[in-house]
């Protein structure tokens, strides 16, 4: 049995975060595929496991752990991995996976999701939410212009949850060469030993066409 069981599904953006820490760490960890499009999450027994009814969540040594930022925050603690250095730099991992969640991530995934995985999606909405993606991709360009990475000069939980939705480019219809920084940034990552994308790395892909 493996160390680490990560409940997650291919299209998760949020629960890729914690998978590529797993993966680019070499932990004992096996994914549970959770049959999100199919309704699991808003299942009795499913909102037993995480009363949000969301992935991902994570199981370990008798803890269960909900919610992307959370998880990272443990991983970094327990794999000896991606963490910060001082405090100093825990307030600043702190700032990005705070402004991720609430910005990067939000805009983004909510743009991908009525583009790519949707159907009829509203125009209106979908123009507002890729004007505020790429208001967000801005930001963090302009954050790792001359830097190689988010927060100091190794990849942290910072970088993993920053990234999660951007290696999704042809869905989210975006051109990187837009943002010189994080294209280059993206390639770092991607050039990480055991790096996979998020549908190789996790179950549950191609969907089903029902």
């Amino acid at each position: 049995m493996a160390e680490y069981t990560l409940h997650c599904f291919a299209q998760s953006g949020n629960a890729y975060k914690p998978a590529l820490a797993l993966e680019l760490a070499q932990a004992d960890w096996t994914p549970r595929f959770v049959d999100y499009f199919g309704g699991e999450t808003r299942s009795p027994a499913y909102r037993a496991v995480n009363v949000m009814g969301e992935v991902p969540v994570l199981e370990h040594r008798g803890r269960t752990l909900t919610q992307s930022g959370v998880i990272l925050d443990y991983l970094a603690g327990t794999l000896g991995r991606f963490g910060a250095a001082d405090d100093d730099e825990r307030r600043e991992i702190l700032r990005w996976l705070l402004w991720d969640n609430h910005k990067l991530t939000s805009y983004t995934a909510t743009y991908r999701f009525m583009r790519a995985l949707s159907k009829d999606p509203d125009p209106g909405a979908m123009a507002e939410f890729g004007k505020r993606a790429r208001a967000a991709w801005a930001v963090l360009d302009a954050h790792l212009s001359g830097r190689r990475y988010v927060v100091g000069e190794r990849l942290t939980i910072a970088d993993l949850s920053l990234c999660a939705y951007l290696f999704w480019d042809d869905e989210i219809g975006v051109d990187w060469a837009a943002f010189p920084a994080i294209e280059a940034w993206l390639a770092r990552i991607r050039a990480e030993p055991r790096w996979k994308h998020p549908y190789a790395l996790m179950p549950g892909h191609p969907r089903p066409r029902s």
